[in-house]
Order: C-alpha cells, then sequence, then structure tokens
C-alpha cells in the first residue's frame, strides 16, 4: 500500500462511554475497496458498539470518520445511508411474510404514473440484483420465510447493495448457518469484493474469518489489541490476541494489547 492511499473508511480515535464504562476507548480502524476486514473479540470487546457508531445507531464522544477522504458528519442512520453505507444484522430484519422484491423495496417502494405499487418494476430490479450475487435464485414469489439461510441472506444483501451501497456491515452473517449455507455466503461475499464494496466482517467464528477476511482487528475491553493481514497470523495468533490480549509479532498493535508475543 503507498503513502497516497487513500482508505474507503478510516475510523480515528473513536470513543464512547455509556455511565462512565468506555465501551469504545480510542480505536482506530480503516477499510479499504474490495477489502474484507474483520472485526473479532469476546461478547463485550466492543466490536458492536463500534459498528453501531459507523451505522448511525451511536453517536460518539470523540474521535472522527472519514469515507474516502473526507470527514463523515454521521448521527443516524439516515445519515450513514447517505454515505453509502449498510447494515445487515444477524437477525436479517426481512418482512418473512412478503416475497423478495417486497423486501428489497420495503419503506422505498416504486409507484406507477397512476401512483398504484409497480409490481413489474420492482420484480425485474430484484431479478436483475439478484441476478449479479446468485444467478440460481429462482424464488421470486415465494414469502422470504421459505427460503433457506443462505437464501435469506442473499435476500438481504441484495436489498443493501440495491442502493449503492458500497460499505457494507456484516453482523455475524454465518451464525446457525449449515456447511452449505456457509459456503454460499462465502461466495456472495466474494461477488461483493469484486465488485470493490469494503465489507466489515463482524464475527466470532475464527474458520470463516480465516476464509473470508483480508485482515483482522482484535477488540478486547474496549480497545483495539490488534491489527493484522490474514496471511500473516495464525489461528493461534488470534485467540491469543482475544483471549490474552497479546499481539504478535506481525501485527500492528493498539492501544489495548498487553503485551507482543515471542
Amino acid at each position: 500500500m503507498n503513502a497516497t492511499h487513500t482508505p474507503l473508511v478510516d475510523m480515528r480515535d473513536i470513543s464512547l462511554s455509556f455511565g462512565g464504562i468506555h465501551a469504545v476507548d480510542r480505536v482506530s480502524i480503516d477499510l479499504n475497496s474490495g477489502e474484507v476486514m474483520a472485526l473479532v473479540g469476546h461478547n463485550g470487546a466492543g466490536k458492536s458498539t463500534l459498528i453501531k457508531i459507523l451505522s448511525g445507531a451511536y453517536r460518539r464522544d470523540s474521535g472522527t470518520i472519514a469515507i474516502r477522504g473526507e470527514e463523515a458528519a454521521i448521527a443516524n442512520p439516515r445519515d450513514a445511508k447517505r454515505y453509502g453505507i449498510e447494515t445487515i444484522y444477524q437477525t436479517l430484519a426481512l418482512a418473512d411474510n412478503v416475497d423478495t422484491a417486497a423486501n428489497l423495496f420495503l419503506g422505498r417502494e416504486l409507484q406507477t404514473r397512476w401512483g398504484t405499487l409497480d409490481d413489474i418494476a420492482m420484480e425485474a430490479q430484484a431479478r436483475q440484483v439478484m441476478g449479479r450475487l446468485n444467478p440460481h435464485f429462482q424464488r421470486f414469489k415465494d414469502p422470504v420465510k421459505a427460503l433457506s439461510g443462505g437464501q435469506r441472506q442473499s435476500v438481504a444483501i441484495a436489498r443493501a447493495i440495491l442502493f449503492d451501497a458500497q460499505i457494507l456491515i456484516m453482523d455475524e452473517p454465518t451464525a446457525a448457518l449449515g456447511p452449505q449455507e456457509t459456503a454460499q455466503v462465502g461466495d456472495l461475499i466474494r461477488k461483493l469484493k469484486a465488485e470493490d464494496i469494503g465489507i466489515f466482517l463482524v464475527s466470532q467464528d475464527i474458520a470463516d474469518v480465516f476464509n473470508l477476511a483480508d485482515r483482522v482487528c482484535v477488540m478486547k475491553n474496549g480497545r483495539v489489541v490488534g491489527t493484522a493481514r490474514i496471511a500473516d497470523v495464525s489461528e493461534d495468533d488470534v485467540l491469543g490476541m482475544i483471549i490474552l490480549g497479546k499481539c504478535p509479532p506481525r501485527a500492528t498493535p493498539g492501544p489495548g494489547a498487553i503485551e507482543r508475543s515471542q
């Protein structure tokens, strides 16, 4: 990476406290276009709070967020969407009783010139975006509650990128999925990378992290222990950061690092 490179997202010295407890303490993390940055740590490590700051659900106490080198004012989820940031939570937040097109356009429905729902246009766009992600998907008329876990993830991702999201936050995308569906989600993520979409992957599954991510950032007690390229660390290195706060030699230590591993 050269000195003139500008990250897609650059969060610097982000802090947020709740009642005197430092949920996020001077956290710095960045993300490049076409990259998957895994964010890992125990429950309570601060990773969910950090992504909620980026998604506009929480307001930071201090620190800066830059999108493509320009400082971003993110005070609510609407602001985040304006900067091309979309979040896919573990629950997916799908409307189970309606079909794929209705989910993709939920709250942003297209209308005909007569003021009625333009079902034909919405289904056409749904087929187009789903074709990019999952060419074999055909169950456009079924309610999404009838879809498999991997297909439901496809719908949630399609809804995010339909309106030109460039930054995706994915919260435990393979939780409760079987091996085949997990592989399908992996294929989806690789296709998003190929379209230069940057992804923050929040996960407690170390195997997923090593299969899908380019870099990993480990948090502990609200602070960053270290950040590393996946190619430079082992699963044991990452577990050592998560459990002990020890930063391995080829990782960049953060304020939360207790010591360097030998």
